[in-house]
């Protein structure tokens, strides 16, 4: 029987699209943002963020070295305030409600930097959680399967007794691993919710 659900964060319960991120600064030139897209997100240093060994000032110091002048305010933005127009994933707000009111315990596992608690209170339901993981804070980051494993042992959770949805297929084959059912999540609640029916009472 499934009694907790898991989500993780980006693309699941909030959009998070660099591309589409970088195409909405306005830019008239690819080069830009194609600059912007290889040294903010793809050099490495964003999934730093993520595990906790360097902050978003950190990572804005060092790509500040790399770009040319009229890229670093855009990198500004993107680096230190892509937070602060959330965009909630169509349907999910609702769907988590859904899940909390017919009693299932709901969680949170997200690759996320360590600035994820100052933001999460704007998501659009987060009120609904019991708990969240967050990567940076721990100093690991999904598809390690230890990260699914502190999971279950800071909650008191049984793997078999969990669904975990996640829009990238490795973070799901990880949790797989652990004995934690997984479902790849396409952005469409209703898919989900298909998906999901099997696991439900």
């Amino acid at each position: 029987m499934i009694r907790n659900i898991i989500f993780d964060m980006g693309n699941v319960l909030i959009k998070f699209v660099p591309s589409q991120i970088v195409e909405e600064l306005g830019l008239t030139s690819k080069e830009d943002e194609e600059l912007l897209l290889k040294t903010v997100f793809h050099s490495g240093e964003w999934h730093q963020t993520d595990l906790g060994t360097m902050t978003e000032l950190d990572l804005w110091n060092s790509v500040s070295q790399k770009l040319p002048k009229h890229l670093l305010p855009y990198a500004h933005d993107i680096i230190l305030e892509w937070d602060k127009d959330l965009v909630p994933v169509p349907g999910m707000e609702d769907f988590v409600r859904t899940c909390k009111e017919k009693g299932y315990k709901i969680y949170l596992l997200s690759n996320a930097s360590l600035r994820q608690p100052l933001y999460f209170p704007r998501i659009p339901g987060n009120q609904y959680f019991d708990g969240t993981v967050i990567s940076a804070i721990l100093g690991i980051c999904k598809p390690d399967r230890r990260i699914y494993e502190y999971l279950l042992f800071k909650y008191g959770l049984k793997a078999e007794e969990c669904v975990f949805i996640d829009d990238l297929p490795a973070n799901i084959e990880a949790a797989n691993e652990v004995g934690i059912h997984g479902i790849i999540f396409d952005g469409d609640v209703q898919n989900l919710k298909k998906a999901l029916s099997p696991f439900f009472s």
